[in-house]
């Protein structure tokens, strides 16, 4: 070996030592081990505290919220941020929580823009108060418009079709996409990618996402009624996991794949009951967020340079790699 490269190998090895260090300096962190994502962080900004307001669409009972709001507790535990949280379903009580945010003279908002038209006026409203927004998780065909600074997420459209592909090459024939909110933008793309990529026929069965008793009958009756249905496709990882109860009580011999993970849901794949699961990574979209209003704070930085979304998923968890993740879904985090 020429002795140049041997150096040039031994500098990689003390940066990579020196990256690894410095990934280990999360003792520091805010709410630490308790939030399970502090292992994540890498040190801590002494730059000046800042107040972040991250406002989403969560409806009460849904895990997958808490993967998003552990993503922004790291990066603001990191950053010296102060993070205030809030959510509600109803798109006109979020506006509200927004505008109470922009009261409150916050340093940035990261919000779900799930109904983009109710997050209009306030967003306008944001901007003429020199308030930086950012979009995460719900609204990637609408955050441009809106106003928003940028955008982290994944293009569910682009998702659905995806998943449409894969239940092709697993030789599916007729798929029951099952949403959970009605007009909620990400939930009708995802069935609308799927119907674009998936060769088979696709009906679509709505059912009250807040009511698990009432989605079980829901689907298990739509199961009964049409026995042609060998595919069933879910946009959430309760609403899976209620699914394959669904499936048995039909006596059905559908298969199940769904969007979005929980840590129940990675054991299920792990079993069988779940054939695979796209992870749009909240976690990470929580996490960017709140990260990148600290770089334009900080360093007048904006991801995608303002005119494109940073995609976060599709990522497909099968059983070819459901162990490694299973790691992560272990402490809350994937």
């Amino acid at each position: 070996m020429h002795r140049h490269h041997r150096a040039a190998i031994l500098t990689a090895a003390v940066l990579t030592g020196t990256l690894l260090a410095a990934g280990c300096s999360s003792s520091s962190g805010g709410k630490k081990s308790e939030e399970g994502g502090a292992a994540a962080s890498a040190g801590k900004a002494d730059t000046p505290r800042m107040t972040v307001a991250l406002i989403t669409h969560a409806a009460p009972g849904d895990t997958f919220w808490d993967l998003v709001r552990k993503g922004a507790e790291a990066a603001a535990a990191k950053d010296n941020v102060k993070l205030v949280y809030s959510s509600d379903p109803s798109a006109g009580n979020q506006a509200n929580l927004v505008q109470n945010a922009i009261d409150q003279k916050v340093d940035g908002i990261a919000l779900t823009a799930a109904k983009p038209d109710a997050m209009k006026d306030v967003v306008g409203k944001a901007n003429a108060a020199g308030i930086p927004v950012v979009g995460f998780n719900s609204g990637v065909d609408a955050w441009k418009k809106l106003g928003m600074l940028e955008y982290f997420g994944q293009d569910e459209n682009i998702a659905g079709q995806a998943f449409g592909e894969r239940l092709n090459q697993l030789g599916a024939k007729h798929a029951l996409c099952v949403v959970q909110e009605q007009g909620q933008v990400a939930l009708e793309a995802r069935c609308a990618g799927l119907k674009k990529g998936f060769t088979g026929k696709t009906d679509v069965l709505y059912v009250n996402g807040t009511d698990m008793p009432s989605v079980k009958s829901t689907i298990t009756a739509k199961l009964r009624q049409d026995s042609s249905i060998d595919q069933v496709v879910t946009l959430g990882a309760p609403i899976a996991l209620t699914g394959v109860q669904s499936l048995s009580d039909a006596g059905s011999k559908a298969k199940l794949a769904t969007f979005d993970l929980n840590k129940e849901l990675v054991k299920a794949v792990q079993d069988g009951s779940v054939e695979f699961a796209v992870d749009q990574q909240p976690y990470l979209q929580g996490y960017l967020a709140v990260d990148s209003l600290w770089l334009y704070k900080t360093n007048g930085n904006f991801s995608g340079g303002g005119t494109a979304p940073v995609l976060t998923g599709p990522a497909f968890i099968d059983k070819s790699n459901v162990d490694t993740v299973a790691q992560f879904a272990a402490k809350g985090t994937r």
